[in-house]
């Protein structure tokens, strides 16, 4: 009968130990409740907050979050977020889905144990083929905003303007991009050309 207790026991540390346990938990976690248990959000370019709070899990040697967390938690609250304005139930209807295919992040200050805060997403805008959204770390202890990420959300098998028409039943206009996210894009396209052209690729053969 000791087996009955030592095989589940080693199974869930096998879990732990080999795979990335928690995030698939937190993860189904944050959709479901996005989904089940929060109003949903009608107007695609309102703010979402998402809380969180330092654990020893998330700290590296000097004793504050890993830059890694950043993103992982910004990846919890972008997944609610797109749940909650209806993104991810557009892209099923129309028989899509949407990866990451960029990101970028400034840190200010550093978030220490224990700490709380908020992830702020919003979306900022669109073009032909991807949502560009912000993630902002804002510490709950003073107000502080310790990071700021950005994201360039694709689309696979549809549009931004799709989805939009499909959320709200009719066309709309994106929001002007902001100056920053201009160089940004710009950025990303100038590194897409040099990789293209460094791999021998033609330009018809386009990244994500």
């Amino acid at each position: 009968m000791l087996w009955l207790l030592v095989a589940p026991l080693a199974l869930a540390l096998a879990y732990f130990a080999l795979l990335d346990g928690w995030y698939p938990v937190r993860l189904t976690w944050a959709l479901l409740r996005a989904r089940l248990l929060q109003p949903p959000v009608r107007d695609l370019l309102a703010e979402q907050r998402f809380a969180g709070r330092v654990l020893p899990s998330d700290l590296d040697l000097l004793l504050h979050m890993n830059n890694a967390r950043y993103l992982r938690e910004a990846d919890m609250a972008r997944s609610a977020h797109l749940a909650r304005c209806g993104v991810l139930g557009a892209l099923r209807a129309l028989g899509a889905r949407t990866v990451l295919a960029a990101s970028c992040a400034r840190y200010r200050r550093s978030l220490r144990l224990l700490e709380p805060f908020e992830v702020r997403t919003r979306l900022l805008a669109w073009d032909d083929s991807a949502f560009f959204l912000e993630a902002r770390f804002v510490s709950l202890r003073d107000g502080f905003m310790c990071a700021l990420l950005r994201f360039r959300q694709h689309m696979l098998g549809t549009s931004p303007e799709r989805v939009v028409q499909h959320l709200c039943k009719r066309r709309v206009e994106s929001p002007e991009l902001p100056l920053d996210l201009q160089h940004w894009i710009a950025y990303n396209e100038a590194s897409s050309q040099l990789l293209r052209a460094e791999s021998g690729l033609s330009s018809a053969a386009k990244d994500q």
